[in-house]
């Protein structure tokens, strides 16, 4: 609205500031007189305009400022688009009509929002489910328990007993271990030993790999260090060496490789087991999912430990490659730059030359390079 006594040039800055304004929005707004006839639309409408899913969403937007135009209400209900993709996109176009005449579009993308309501939602049930298993055994073996006369049975059940509070422990253990690596943005300056994080990961995988019979190799390229997070690190490379070795039939041989490749350091582990379905690829980082559900709790995972290894990867900026071929094996790669800012808030005054931004923790599948096994 432009005030009584202005002139030309003071209402054409002010629209040029207005429209500046509405450019610099990371909403798309589009704008229609009182025709119907669009007369702006800003950068990212723009930038949205004539693309495949930019058509799909100009004929619901069309469509709303018809509406809009021609109706008295200020505000019509809102329509979400799901787009397939891919990318898979989620968005939300909605009108509104001008005092003036015409009407104005507001299209957002709620894509990453919607991902992180389904995430915590699947967050929500999985964890009920994870702890509502062994929590309702204890229950039932302690009730067998009390008026059980019988030594031998009650050995077995005070047996299953440990079991299934070691379960919800382990649980718990990884549901916090995961919970403090998210939070930690602290130094890391601390000069780290990459043989002594290997073996780490060694001492933690043996009573599972001593009592299924699974070798397990360790190759280093010369001595090699690096600055990080100890702890994390060896939580990482633990999680994989630990995982390689729970889906590996007995008798074969994990293989754990560090060597540095050019700026990065890679923690390279292999494995010989059931290997995994491309179509799992995408997910195997996400909390609890398993490809195969009963397997994995057979093994006494928590389906935490991928979780585990991509964020400690994120937080040092680096990345997890993987790949897989199903009965043939599994390969991780933990890819971690030789040198780190101080602190997490100090990454953006690094070279983007050095870390692009496509170096962050990814999921691969590269051909003939690594290889992946579930969670």
């Amino acid at each position: 609205m432009t005030a009584v006594g202005q002139t030309d040039a003071e209402i054409l800055e002010q629209v040029a500031r207005l429209t500046a304004v509405v450019d610099g929005l990371s909403t798309a707004v589009v704008i229609c007189d009182s025709t119907g006839q669009v007369t702006h639309r800003n950068l990212v409408a723009k930038v949205m305009h004539g693309t495949h899913s930019g058509l799909l969403i100009e004929e619901v937007i069309d469509r709303h400022l018809a509406v809009a135009t021609h109706q008295h209400s200020e505000l019509l209900a809102a329509e979400e688009l799901d787009l397939f993709g891919p990318p898979r996109q989620v968005m939300v176009v909605r009108a509104m009509r001008l005092d003036h005449g015409g009407a104005y579009a507001l299209i957002e993308d709620v894509t990453e929002r919607r991902r992180i309501d389904s995430v915590r939602t699947d967050f929500v049930a999985n964890i009920s489910h994870e702890l509502k298993t062994p929590v309702g055994a204890l229950a039932v073996l302690a009730e067998t328990l009390v008026e059980e006369e019988d030594l031998d049975i009650v050995r077995r059940i005070s047996a299953r007993l440990f079991e299934e509070a070691h379960r919800a422990a382990h649980t718990i253990d990884d549901l916090l271990e995961l919970s403090r690596i998210e939070l930690d943005g602290g130094r890391y300056t601390e000069s780290v030993n990459v043989a002594e994080v290997a073996a780490a990961a060694l001492v933690r995988a043996a009573p599972l790999s001593e009592g299924n019979q699974i070798a397990v190799e360790v190759q280093i390229d010369g001595p090699l260090t690096l600055r990080a997070n100890r702890r994390q690190l060896e939580s990482a490379l633990g999680n994989l060496v630990e995982n390689a070795v729970k889906y590996s039939e007995s008798g074969t041989t994990v293989t754990v490789e560090c060597r540095l490749q050019g700026t990065y350091i890679d923690f390279v582990v292999s494995d010989q087991g059931v290997g995994i379905p491309v179509q799992d690829l995408d997910r195997i980082f996400e909390r609890f999912y398993r490809v195969d559900k009963a397997r994995s709790r057979g093994t006494g995972g928590s389906g935490l430990g991928l979780a585990i290894v991509r964020h400690v990867a994120t937080n040092h900026r680096g990345e997890v490659l993987v790949s897989s071929e199903e009965g043939r094996g599994s390969r991780f790669t933990l890819r971690i730059p030789h040198r780190i800012p101080d602190r997490l808030e100090d990454r953006e005054s690094e070279s983007e030359s050095e870390f692009s931004s496509d170096q962050f923790t990814t999921t691969r599948n590269p051909p003939h390079e690594e290889r992946n096994s579930p969670s």
